[in-house]
């Protein structure tokens, strides 16, 4: 879901990596790297599940168990929200921390992360699947400057005076919510973690986090760096576990006052607005604490007859198949012009049956394997769906490799809206190319979804990009490119994508409460 700086020097990231990056400059991997952290973080401590049970956490290249993981449920979420509660009390190391402190913390954080770089990409690809090139030059990168950004906001949220009538001095105060529970997907854990951890911290809140139980090493080690750097105990306490289970206790716990929920297609078998839908009511009914949600996407991706078509395939195609096509807002449904549809189909095709599938530690592989075999046997079953309902089955379409979870990028041509794989999210390295006339059409069609995260158009003429961008009903719309996400700019979806936004100056809100305070004076002057 994330793309920055394009470079020539490293092609086959997809164009993809850091400024500050080059292929040269990634350190050769260990694919094996030593765990060290597999337990609960409560309180700057690290704990047993009070059931003392645990789950085990897979490596998807090759399906084998990497460790056990303590599996935490609402008793330790109880354990986890005393210690925020405690660490938010009046008069707690962290409320009477200057906020600059709590920007020099989050800026000690960035930097142990990158300190630790190598070391938490090798262990992102070995509990993810995704290539360590891509963990390394992309991801590790990115958390860095999003602790960052959000250290330099923390001294600089600021309230306002303002000019009320009669002899009272108004001004208002930007306080922390509280204690927030977070719920942070697999697909992006490093990344999602910080999107979580950033504006939360800045604005002062404390923090209850649920990571997702198919990725949970890294956001272990970062709990390690949290406590190192010196945030005080109970600032931030990570939880390992289900949905179900530890997720459902935070959602509903009267002692939590946000929640923020980032999911990826499904939970364990709830599909992910059924998801949101049960958070929203957790909340209802248990303290009406705030919501954040995002919750996925189907983005249309449009190439108008006049785009350059070199730009556009190669946008088109990373838009795809990015991260195994584990992005939210993957541009899986292709929108291309009928005068140049035959030729982009053509290249497309060409393109994709080159791409690298296989080991994530090489540096040559493009795509590794999908998260887990539940992943993977839902990515196959649309695929099956699409043939049987008469896509035409362009290129890939099966397994490819004999173990773990890998699977040929795959390209459907003549794709129809009302099919299965034009209308639910897939979540896997699957394009659906559809055709279309004009452009009053492909906004229609375009915006005929449940959906509305993100979107994308390819034009050469700057009227065009105006007039499709601001008809398409998305969160973020990108004009001839596509996955370009910049930490000071915000991110978040219309419809049933989600609540809120996350990122920039707009990512501070959702962590906010405004307070008014009036006061009787003498007299005013201006």
């Amino acid at each position: 879901m994330l793309r920055t700086v394009l470079t020539r020097s490293f092609p086959h990231l997809s164009r993809l990596s850091v400024c500050r990056y080059s292929a040269a400059a990634i350190p050769a991997p260990n694919p094996q790297p030593e765990v060290h952290y597999n337990k609960l973080f409560i309180n700057n401590e690290w704990h047993d599940a009070v059931s003392k049970k645990t789950f085990p956490t897979i490596n998807p290249a090759t399906g084998e168990v990497i460790c056990q993981v303590a599996e935490g449920e609402k008793e330790d979420v109880n354990k986890a929200v005393k210690a925020a509660k405690d660490a938010f009390k009046l008069g707690s190391p962290w409320r009477r921390m200057d906020a600059s402190q709590r920007g020099l913390l989050l800026h000690r954080l960035a930097n142990a992360i990158e300190r630790d770089a190598a070391y938490l990409a090798e262990l992102e690809t070995l509990d993810n699947g995704k290539p360590y090139a891509i963990s390394y030059s992309v991801d590790v990168p990115l958390v860095v400057k999003v602790l960052r950004y959000y250290a330099g906001w923390a001294d600089k949220w600021e309230g306002k005076t303002i000019p009320i009538d009669g002899d009272y001095l108004c001004y208002t105060r930007h306080e922390p919510v509280g204690v927030c529970g977070q719920i942070i997907p697999w697909n992006f854990p490093l990344v999602m973690q910080s999107w979580k951890l950033g504006p939360a911290l800045a604005t002062g809140n404390t923090i209850v986090m649920k990571v997702a139980e198919q990725t949970p090493l890294t956001a272990l080690y970062v709990a390690s760096l949290i406590k190192e750097v010196g945030f005080p105990p109970g600032v931030v306490n990570i939880i390992t576990g289900m949905g179900p289970t530890a997720g459902a206790a935070i959602s509903s716990h009267m002692d939590i006052d946000k929640i923020a929920f980032t999911g990826s297609t499904e939970a364990r078998n709830y599909p992910l607005l059924i998801v949101g839908h049960l958070i929203q009511q957790a909340s209802g009914t248990s303290n009406l604490k705030k919501v954040t949600l995002e919750l996925g996407g189907k983005s249309p991706n449009i190439i108008l007859s006049d785009a350059n078509m070199e730009e556009a395939v190669d946008q088109a195609l990373m838009a795809v198949f990015f991260n195994q096509g584990q992005c939210c807002c993957a541009g899986t449904r292709t929108f291309v012009q009928e005068s140049i549809y035959k030729e982009f189909v053509e290249r497309c095709v060409e393109r994709t049956k080159k791409r690298v599938v296989g080991d994530p530690f090489n540096l040559k592989t493009e795509q590794g394997p999908q998260v887990d075999d539940e992943q993977f046997q839902k990515i196959l079953g649309y695929i099956s769906s699409g043939k049987k309902e008469g896509a035409k089955l362009m290129c890939g379409g099966g397994v490819a490799a004999d173990r773990g979870y890998f699977i040929q990028p795959t390209i459907f041509g003549e794709v129809q809206d009302n099919m299965k794989i034009a209308r639910e999210e897939i979540f896997g390295p699957v394009m659906q190319i559809l055709k279309f006339k004009s452009i009053e059409e492909v906004i229609e069609r375009a915006n005929d979804t449940k959906y509305g995260l993100a979107a994308a158009v390819f034009t050469t003429d700057v009227n065009k990009a105006h007039y499709v961008s601001t008809a398409l009903r998305a969160g973020t719309v990108w004009i001839n490119c596509y996955n370009v996400f910049g930490v000071q700019a915000p991110f978040g979806g219309y419809k049933a994508s989600g609540v809120g936004r996350e990122m920039g100056e707009y990512g501070l809100e959702n962590y906010t409460e405004v307070k008014t305070v009036t006061i009787k004076v003498p007299q005013k002057n201006s």
